[in-house]
């Protein structure tokens, strides 16, 4: 019996998430074993013409990483939900929007004249020259992709099969979730593969967090030396803990520092960011609005840390984008 065809593709990511799949180490060979991997350019030469020569279905799961934010990416996302039984968005960027999806807080031109416009640093470029989509040539007309006025997850491009979070997704979720493809063993379609429990709930430190309210000022993991036994949040340290899912083995917990909030929300958050500050505040020690505010000060990027990974997909920011005209 031939084995079940596995692709996986690379969207707009740091390339986290295929290393990721390559820390499965030795038990890559069992997963060989178990499939027939047919399209990773990552790892192989693989053209989009091979992609597009398979049939309909052809691959049993695609695990598609990256946000989407060229012409490239969507109808690579598109392609790859035609040619796969079933679509996994991998990782955060994919899931949620990521990194990238920050980018959303500013518009397309505002993005391109930072990084090519006058001001630049990082480049010589007087003519203040924005890369063209088309460029005619003696040889013939030189293509780039059409960067999207916006970022957006997978989800908001092609339907989405199951979602695998985390920046990278942990080994062990991979090898859980390629394990329940290939048995058959699938929870219904839609479903996040981790565990769907708050970080907070299953956090090492728990025992040292008080019940009643008890943070009376924020600061930053350089500011203070943190000790390794006691909740952040006692410590005055943002942690993404309360409204982000287990599922990571507390890889950051277990290096000291905070959660980030890389695995998304629980199945009954809409909203991360919003579902972070909630929990939060709600453990501020003051009724004061004016302690409060100037608590609030301290943080320096609330939107980067309560939204760090998921501004493409928060229901607050779909309001806010601004205008690339």
């Amino acid at each position: 019996m031939s084995k079940p065809k596995v692709g996986f593709y690379w969207c707009a990511s740091c390339g986290g998430c295929e290393e990721a799949v390559v820390d499965l180490a030795e038990t890559i060979l069992d997963v060989v074993e178990l499939v027939d991997i047919v399209l990773w350019p990552c790892a192989m030469d693989f053209k989009r013409a091979d992609v597009e020569a398979m049939a309909d279905g052809e691959m049993a799961v695609c695990f598609v990483n990256g946000a989407i934010r060229s012409s490239e990416q969507r109808e690579m996302a598109e392609l790859c939900r035609r040619k796969s039984q079933l679509l996994v968005a991998l990782g955060s960027c994919s899931d949620t929007g990521g990194i990238p999806g920050l980018a959303n807080l500013y518009s397309l031109d505002s993005i391109l004249q930072s990084s090519y416009g006058e001001n630049t640093f990082s480049n010589v470029n007087p003519e203040g020259v924005v890369p063209q989509t088309e460029t005619e040539r003696e040889e013939g007309t030189l293509e780039l992709p059409v960067l999207d006025n916006e970022v957006k997850t997978l989800d908001q491009c092609v339907p989405v099969d199951y979602y695998l979070p985390g920046c990278a997704p942990p080994v062990k979720l991979i090898i859980d979730a390629v394990t329940a493809i290939v048995s058959g063993e699938l929870p219904p379609k839609g479903t996040v593969l981790a565990p769907d429990i708050a970080l907070c709930n299953d956090c090492p430190r728990i025992d040292s967090k008080p019940e009643e309210p008890f943070i009376t000022e924020f600061k930053r993991p350089h500011e203070i030396l943190i000790d390794p036994d006691k909740c952040f949040l006692t410590q005055g340290l943002l942690c993404m803990g309360p409204a982000t899912r287990c599922g990571c083995d507390h890889a950051c917990i277990e290096g000291n520092m905070p959660c980030t909030g890389c695995l998304g929300p629980v199945g009954n958050v809409r909203d991360q960011g919003a579902a972070a500050l909630s929990a939060i505040a709600s453990l501020v020690a003051s009724d004061d609005a004016d302690e409060v505010a100037a608590m609030m000060d301290k943080i320096p990027d609330p939107v980067g840390t309560l939204y760090r990974y998921s501004v493409p997909s928060s229901i607050l920011f779909k309001h806010a984008r601004p205008s690339s005209a």
